[in-house]
């Protein structure tokens, strides 16, 4: 159990660092904003939090004190649960509720640090096995300790939840209502993780062992602060990620339509304005408006050779209205492309029209509606 464990806590440290890493390198243009040092210094207290983590479940002391690592690690956890308490209010709250909730927040953190350190000296922490702390082994003191530092946790999980609703429902600002709404689920998470821990603290003192499900908090911890860090930086990140997916996507519907455009360049080359292989990837875009204009072009060229009488394979009758309309296309150029290689007109050709009932206003339909013609013409094309 300790392996996984120490699996959580690096996992919640990489996700923190990666976090901070990624805040600091917009600092130049940042700095001086207070939102975002607020930001940074909540980072920096996540980070303490898990690296003191590691360092506990590496060994009992640090710089000689016995378990000076865990006591770290819980008053920075309170930090930094306060931290993220008066980013919300920045976020989210006028400037002068912001001031006042957070000077409340500044004075309740400290209060739970002294309370923190007092009782960890007071309950002898430096000369306790460290294993006491997980569970706190019967011992009052340090129960009371473990009971004080997840209260410090699980109240402002609540208060967060409770707040980021109305916040997002107010906000215009759609990043900023997207990092709103993963807060709440990572405080959810992480209020989830405070309820575990708890069960494992008081099972422990009635002498239950609930043996693997121990692990359950750990694994809360470790997906809480994963989201956590995503909703401290989904503002910076989340234009990025969208024009991202929007490429791999270009590029999948780029792809899927190179055997109907193969064929259809085969069949007529002058469909082509530059050679083929000619742009680069970074030309997706253009690359790709060409391609869908090269289909239509090539397909106009095929339209004397399209036979209206000849019939159609019929598509798998539990297939929707669009697929079969797709099919019948796919299937109509086949016998098309068939038709001009043996330089055979039908008398009823289809010399005049489009696509049937397709919008190809919209470049986004249109990419989509030529995409599944492609895959149907491939199929076929296996299936021949």
């Amino acid at each position: 159990m300790n392996t996984t464990r120490t699996l959580c806590f690096v996992i919640a440290a990489l996700s923190s660092y990666a976090a901070l890493v990624y805040r600091l390198c917009q600092a130049r243009r940042s700095w001086r904003d207070n939102a975002y040092r607020t930001l940074v210094v909540t980072l920096l207290l996540q980070c303490l939090t898990f690296t003191m983590g590691a360092v506990a479940m590496g060994g009992d002391s640090f710089l000689g004190v016995g378990n000076l690592a865990i006591l770290l690690m819980h008053v920075s956890a309170v930090a930094f649960c306060v931290a993220a308490q008066i980013i919300l209010l920045r976020w989210a709250a006028d400037p002068e509720e912001a001031v006042r909730k957070a000077r409340y927040w500044l004075i309740t953190g400290i209060a739970l640090s002294m309370l923190l350190i007092a009782l960890f000296f007071v309950a002898d922490g430096p000369g306790r096995p460290a294993t006491d702390f997980n569970t706190g082994s019967g011992q009052p003191l340090v129960l009371v300790y473990l009971l004080v530092f997840i209260v410090s946790q699980a109240v402002p999980c609540v208060t967060i939840f409770r707040q980021c609703g109305p916040y997002a429902r107010m906000t215009g600002k759609a990043s900023l209502r997207q990092a709103l709404r993963m807060l709440s689920v990572a405080a959810v998470i992480l209020f989830l993780y405070c309820t575990c821990r708890t069960v494992n603290i008081l099972t422990a003192a009635a002498g239950i062992d609930i043996g693997v499900w121990q692990l359950a908090s750990n694994v809360f911890s470790a997906a809480g602060i994963v989201t956590l860090s995503l909703s401290l930086t989904t503002s910076s990140w989340e234009a990025s990620a969208a024009r991202l997916l929007e490429w791999a996507h270009s590029y999948r519907s780029y792809r899927a339509l190179y055997p109907l455009w193969r064929d259809l360049y085969e069949s007529s080359p002058d469909i082509v304005l530059e050679p083929p292989g000619s742009a680069s990837v970074s030309d997706l875009n253009y690359r790709l408006h060409r391609r869908v204009i090269e289909i239509r072009d090539g397909w106009r060229d095929l339209r004397p050779y399209i036979d209206r009488t000849a019939p159609v394979a019929a598509a798998d009758p539990g297939a929707g209205e669009e697929y079969r309309q797709a099919h019948a296309e796919a299937a109509r150029i086949r016998q098309a492309l068939d038709a001009k290689r043996a330089g055979t007109v039908p008398d009823l050709n289809k010399d005049a029209g489009d696509f049937d009932d397709r919008d190809t206003d919209n470049f986004s339909a249109e990419v989509a509606w030529l995409t599944q013609v492609a895959v149907v013409y491939r199929k076929l094309g296996k299936a021949g």
